[in-house]
C-alpha cells in the first residue's frame, strides 16, 4: 500500500508543478489512529470543468490513475476544484491498510527517489502524533 500511496502523491504533485500554474503548492500528510490523509493543493488555474467530468483527459492517467489506484485500495480520492484559484487533492487511508498491525507505526515517505523513516510511537488525546 506504501507504494500506491507514494504514487498517487507523486502524480498529485507533478500535476500541479506541469499544469497549475501557480505560485504555491502545499503538500499536508496527517497522521491520526484511524487514517492517514495526504493534501496537495495549490494556487494555480484549476482543472477545467471538462476535465474533471470525463475523470481526466484523453490518452492523460493522471487523473484517472489516482481515482482507480485509491479505489483499489479501499480510500477516499477527492478533488476540489476553483477555476481560477487552484485545486485540492485528498487522499484518505483507512487505518487497517496503511498501518502494520504490530510494533511502532513507521512510515516511508518516499520523495523524488529519497526515503525517510519517520516513526510514530504514541498518539496524544486529540488524535495527532505526539512528536
Amino acid at each position: 500500500m506504501r507504494e500506491e500511496i507514494y504514487l498517487i502523491g507523486r502524480e498529485a504533485l507533478l500535476n500541479a508543478f506541469r499544469h497549475s500554474k501557480g505560485t504555491a503548492i502545499e503538500m499536508e500528510i496527517t497522521f491520526h489512529p484511524k487514517w492517514i490523509r495526504l493534501r496537495i493543493r495549490d494556487d494555480g488555474q484549476g482543472i477545467p470543468e471538462v476535465t474533471l467530468t470525463s475523470g481526466g483527459c484523453v490518452g492523460h492517467w493522471g487523473l484517472s490513475g489516482m481515482i482507480e489506484r485509491a479505489q483499489k485500495m479501499g480510500s477516499q480520492f477527492k478533488v476540489w476544484n476553483r477555476t481560477g484559484s487552484g485545486c485540492e487533492v485528498e487522499l484518505v487511508v483507512p487505518s487497517q491498510i496503511a498501518y502494520s498491525a504490530s510494533g511502532p507505526r513507521r512510515v516511508a515517505l518516499k520523495l523524488f527517489g529519497k526515503t525517510r523513516w519517520h516513526k510514530f510511537p504514541f498518539f496524544g488525546a486529540a488524535g495527532e502524533a505526539d512528536l
